[in-house]
């Protein structure tokens, strides 16, 4: 009698490969490899905006790593010794001021590492403020993506907040001066402004404790919120699918790209090398927020030209633009409307329009399919025009805060900038939504004209008849569809008032309300071609064919023979 032992599967005999068979036997990662792997995602250059942004935060924890091992968060005072720079020497600071000086010239690579750090700040929310204006303008945010849009939003608000705790650690003149206009702002909040400011600062300001608290959330607390934030960003965007622009053979129910390995892989590391080499090459050759030309913190020099990082340019904008007279004395209570209008109700309208556009949008439209392909942003003209008259008021926000500079560097008058900026902040969104939508449509009615007549080829032709025509060029398959297959909403339909019987229908008021907003956004759209108007446009007799046949009349052109266009 003999026996037979099953065969058992090949062992590993690489150390990696037995790390992965360790690995795979108590975790099961290799199912989720083998998924993530297998994981396509689409080709298009504007996918690694989002990377931009993401690899700069990496090249920014790296960065801040090495910083913090030689900033000391200290308000103490200290009158600094060392050699370098010598307009600090015997100067009376705060111990987190000389800290800073000593990491820019006495810690090797200590300037570099600030700079670039400096400079990763920058980037990082240039490249998340460029993602959300991809991620806006095609429809990216909708159903089911939703939840990842508000994610992305307050990735945003924390960058803000990570840059602002950032640059007010050095405990200098710029960055103190910022630090009071906060204080400012704090204080305008009514009832607990005041209450507010003091629990911040640990008394009045500056106090003792606010640059050790601001590196508290510098390093620590938004860093982790952060991290939490990326990662359940890329988690929703790896469970949501990948979006990706209208074209052939890209649905709704598909992601037409390459794998992740090694196709994506290749590129993501690619993109981090070069992302990294280009902020390296800034941080060694760009000079930014040399401490030392401002000298410590100290409340009477405030000088012009003074503006903080670009993404913060917009609130002091806001902050100068307000006329100073807007008080209101409520009960002997003074309402600071002059600093609470444009420092909090401004910012907070701005960053409501970002959280609840989604939701307003897939209201008025109806529409609660899932989307998976972009929409192109001529074909949504309303979305395009708000987004444009946000960057808008963003963008001169930011020129506002710069006031100073644009009167000194051209020889204008401050007070005339102002006062354009100030009507410009009321009139300037509302022309550039007109103008954007007007744009949009104009371009749909083109793309319209291209299906139905097809390209100009500039060739000109006789009949023996003596009628002459322009050839055009039909539009093949893959362009057609690109201008075809988009939905144009019409406006939301609602039940009656009041039903068969007379009855007032509950909830008619509120409908009627978004009914009214449906119509702002669809009354003036632009229908696509459907397949009838096109075989009417093409079933144009003689004119369509351009070829001698024994059916057709004879052309005559001044190139010889005509040929059939397709």
């Amino acid at each position: 009698m003999s026996t037979t032992t099953p065969s058992s599967p090949a062992e590993p005999t690489t150390p990696v490969g037995k790390t992965a068979d360790y690995l795979d036997q108590r975790t099961k990662i290799g199912v989720l490899t083998k998924q993530l792997v297998r994981k396509v995602f689409p080709d298009h250059w504007s996918f690694m905006l989002g990377e931009i942004a993401l690899f700069s935060f990496v090249v920014l924890i790296l960065s801040g790593f090495f910083l913090t091992m030689f900033f000391e968060p200290s308000m103490a005072l200290t009158r600094y010794e060392n050699e370098h720079p010598a307009t600090m020497h015997g100067e009376l600071m705060s111990v987190a001021f000389a800290s800073t000086l000593d990491m820019s010239f006495e810690v090797r690579g200590g300037l570099l590492m600030r700079q670039i750090h400096h400079w990763s700040a920058l980037i990082f929310l240039a490249g998340i403020v460029v993602h959300m204006m991809r991620v806006f303008f095609t429809g990216a945010f909708r159903k089911p993506r939703e939840i990842n849009w508000l994610v992305g939003v307050t990735m945003m608000i924390l960058g803000l907040l990570a840059g602002f705790t950032g640059y007010s650690l050095p405990d200098d003149v710029l960055s103190g001066n910022g630090l009071r206009i906060t204080d400012g702002v704090v204080k305008s909040i009514p009832i607990i402004g005041s209450y507010l400011s003091y629990f911040i600062f640990g008394g009045e300001f500056p106090g003792e404790h606010i640059i050790p608290r601001l590196f508290t959330l510098h390093i620590l607390v938004v860093p982790a919120l952060l991290l939490a934030l990326v990662g359940l960003h890329l988690f929703l965007m790896v469970l949501n699918k990948h979006t990706q622009y209208p074209g052939g053979g890209r649905t709704n129910n598909n992601v037409v790209g390459s794998p992740a390995v090694p196709a994506f892989a290749t590129k993501m590391g690619g993109n981090f090398f070069i992302i990294f080499g280009v902020l390296a090459l800034m941080g060694g050759t760009m000079a930014i927020n040399n401490v030392w030309n401002y000298g410590p913190y100290d409340p009477s020099p405030v000088s012009a030209g003074a503006q903080p990082d670009w993404y913060m340019l917009f609130l002091e904008g806001s902050l100068r633009l307000m006329p100073g007279q807007a008080e209101i004395v409520i009960g002997g209570y003074t309402l600071s409307l002059n600093v609470l209008i444009p420092a909090v109700v401004v910012p907070g309208l701005l960053f409501t329009f970002l959280f609840v556009y989604p939701f307003i949008e897939a209201k008025v439209t109806g529409d609660h399919r899932e989307h998976h392909v972009l929409d192109r942003p001529r074909n949504v003209p309303v979305r395009t025009g708000l987004g444009v008259a946000f960057l808008f008021e963003f963008i001169l926000l930011a020129l506002a805060g710069s006031n100073d500079l644009i009167a000194t560097h051209f020889s204008l008058s401050i007070n005339t900038i102002t006062w354009v900026f100030r009507i410009l902040f009321f009139v300037g969104p509302v022309l550039a939504f007109w103008i954007t939508k007007r744009i949009c449509l104009g371009l749909q009615r083109k793309d319209r004209e291209l299906v139905l007549h097809g390209h100009e080829t500039g060739r000109i032709v006789r009949f023996a008849n003596g009628e002459y025509i322009e050839v055009h060029r039909p539009l093949d398959e893959q362009e057609r569809w690109l201008r075809v297959n988009y939905d144009a909403h019409a406006p939301l339909q609602i039940e009656p008032a009041a039903d068969a019987r007379g009855v007032k229908r509950k909830g008619y008021k509120s409908d009627k309300r978004w009914q009214r907003l449906s119509r702002f956004f669809y009354e003036d759209r632009v229908e696509p071609v459907t397949p009838a108007e096109l075989a009417a446009a093409h079933s144009h007799g003689e004119h369509d064919e351009l070829e001698p046949t024994h059916s057709a009349p004879e052309l005559v052109s001044g190139s010889g023979d005509a040929e059939r266009e397709h």
